[in-house]
């Protein structure tokens, strides 16, 4: 029977794994809720209330997800196969390995997906190289500017990805730049070269200000928690509306929604 840890545990397990790359010179930092978790330590009461799995469990997350740089790709195996006696997935590395790898634990409490260099789902999320890349902005998670693109580009979002939103909003300022706050500067940029990424970014804004007015009213968030979720997404929704926009944006814009504007994760990895 797999044995089930707790959310501090799995925090401390992936932790544990950026600080054991860090002494050999490898960069690998934290990615999505469980990431967003760590940011927002502040708001671990709403993150309790808000209930991210649902009611019947006290558990968050279940497994770890990572992102590092293809030219350290090596070191990553040798960190994660030889010095972690993690068990690679043979099968995933065969057919994916080239952009993610999969690693399962020793005693098999949660497995690990590591990502390079980039996060290729409903959209693409770019990290860049090494030494001028962004991995490199924050430690040991990716930038709250990134885990906020990271949930914005699901096509079909569900939740608990909601719910994820609106605990990142909540507990960080919007900004020009990467220090423990959102960056429009640099979200005005990526998304206004990208209408499919900007048309789902923008509907996932707008059905965040709508659930954070559910969740009020069934007192799972308070008013200033409302007024303070729905002031910042209108605000990126007004940045997204009126942001400079590229040729390859307007191109694009005028084929609309009658041609696919989004990749199915999917047939990504199938």
């Amino acid at each position: 029977m797999r044995v089930e840890l707790t959310d501090e545990e799995i925090i401390s397990e992936a932790t544990g794994i950026v600080k054991k790359a860090e002494e050999k010179g490898i960069i690998l930092r934290i990615l999505g809720a469980l990431a967003i978790r760590m940011h927002s330590e502040k708001l671990k009461e709403l993150h309790k209330r808000l209930s991210r799995l649902g009611e019947n469990t006290d558990r968050s997350f279940t497994d770890i997800d990572l992102v590092g740089y293809s030219s350290q790709r090596a070191e990553i195996r040798n960190l994660m196969e030889k010095e972690l006696s993690f068990s690679i997935s043979k099968q995933f590395l065969f057919l994916y390995g080239k952009e993610r790898l999969i690693y399962y634990h020793p005693s098999n409490l949660y497995h690990v997906d590591i990502f390079f260099d980039k996060l290729n789902f409903s959209h693409t999320i770019p990290f860049g190289k090494k030494g001028s890349g962004r991995l490199e902005l924050d430690n040991p998670t990716i930038t709250p500017t990134d885990l906020l693109l990271e949930k914005l580009q699901i096509h079909q979002i569900n939740e608990k990805d909601i719910k994820d939103l609106i605990i990142l909003i909540r507990g960080h300022e919007l900004g020009d730049d990467d220090n423990n706050k959102i960056n429009l500067q640099y979200i005005s940029k990526l998304l206004g070269d990208d209408w499919g990424f900007w048309m789902d970014a923008t509907e996932n804004l707008k059905k965040t200000m709508n659930y954070a007015e559910k969740y009020f009213e069934e007192s799972l968030i308070t008013e200033g928690d409302l007024r303070d979720v729905l002031e910042k997404c209108s605000k990126i929704l007004d940045l997204l509306e009126n942001c400079p926009k590229t040729k390859n944006w307007e191109k694009r814009a005028k084929k609309g929604i009658k041609e696919k504007y989004w990749q199915d994760v999917e047939e990504l990895y199938r």
